[in-house]
């Protein structure tokens, strides 16, 4: 192999990784319609939350997803069950349909900060409960720090969510060795750029500590994430944290990045126990038919 051809392979791997970054909705098919609209309960507008539900779910897409495709499995599971589920669509690019999730991940707290204000202006409800997956959840913890979100949320529940950015199994140390990737990813994706950890956003996020008062929050990770890595820098720190290992769950779930946020049941049931602990049942390899 010629020598310039092998000093391109690592260029070649970060990009075919940064392009997976937190893809939760790598299922969406890049057909000419824009994706149908929910049909199985969720964004219901009418639905008011019920006294054994009695805050609004948010969900909370991830990087290159949008507010359908990455919850065709979790928010059926969670209409089922009784509760007022609303997603949304943010960080949306110019001229990129589909895949949402690429622009500054301050701006897009924005997004959410008004999107939970609708929702609770709709239902009624004095706070509401978020879930994420990937940036999806820990984007949030910008609006809950920077933004009031402390004072309209209840709970934040992160699957799999970059809390302290990834390192794509080290891929990312090599962008000082190629500013002009890093700085196509700065211009063109910011959210992608934002994900790497050290970079200036989670540095900011992170400073002073990973919670605020009076939010519950929990994290929801798999052993084999390949996307968010360590897998163990998902975690937080602080009061009111439940940091979840799905293998601690159901030691056979196999379950990687994209799989613990779109199909997987037995994190679903964990997302159910952390919105209502009061009544949570334990989750093993079982709940996965349940």
């Amino acid at each position: 192999m010629l020598p310039w051809k092998r000093a391109l392979r690592p260029v070649a791997a970060l990009l075919l990784a940064l392009v997976v970054t937190a893809t939760p909705a790598v299922t969406a098919t890049a057909s000419a319609a824009a994706p149908a609209a929910p049909t199985s309960g969720w964004n219901n507008y009418a639905c008011k939350p019920s006294a054994a539900h009695p805050r609004p779910v948010v969900l909370v897409h991830g990087t290159f997803g949008n507010s359908v495709d990455n919850w065709l499995g979790l928010a059926p599971y969670l209409v089922k069950r009784g509760y007022c589920v609303f997603s949304l669509d943010y960080g949306q690019l110019p001229d990129v349909p589909f895949f949402h999730g690429l622009g500054p991940i301050d701006k897009s707290a924005e997004q959410l900060n008004v999107f939970v204000d609708k929702v609770l202006a709709t239902t009624g409800a004095p706070k509401a409960d978020l879930v994420g997956h990937s940036q999806g959840g820990m984007m949030p913890r910008h609006y809950l720090k920077f933004l009031g979100g402390a004072a309209e949320v209840n709970a934040l529940i992160g699957i799999a969510p970059d809390n302290h950015g990834t390192t794509l199994l080290g891929l990312t140390r090599l962008l000082p060795f190629f500013p002009g990737i890093k700085d196509l990813l700065t211009t063109k994706t910011p959210a992608l750029a934002d994900q790497v950890a050290g970079s200036p956003f989670l540095t900011r996020l992170n400073q002073g500590g990973d919670t605020v008062p009076g939010v519950r929050y929990t994290v929801i990770a798999t052993r084999y994430d390949e996307v968010v890595t360590p897998y163990r820098s998902q975690f937080l720190s602080g009061a009111g944290v439940r940091n979840v290992l799905l293998q601690d769950l159901c030691p056979v779930d196999l379950s990687e990045h994209v799989a613990i946020g779109l199909l997987d049941r037995i994190a679903f049931h964990e997302v159910a126990n952390s919105l209502d602990p009061a009544r949570a049942t334990p989750t093993t390899c079982a709940s996965a038919v349940s």
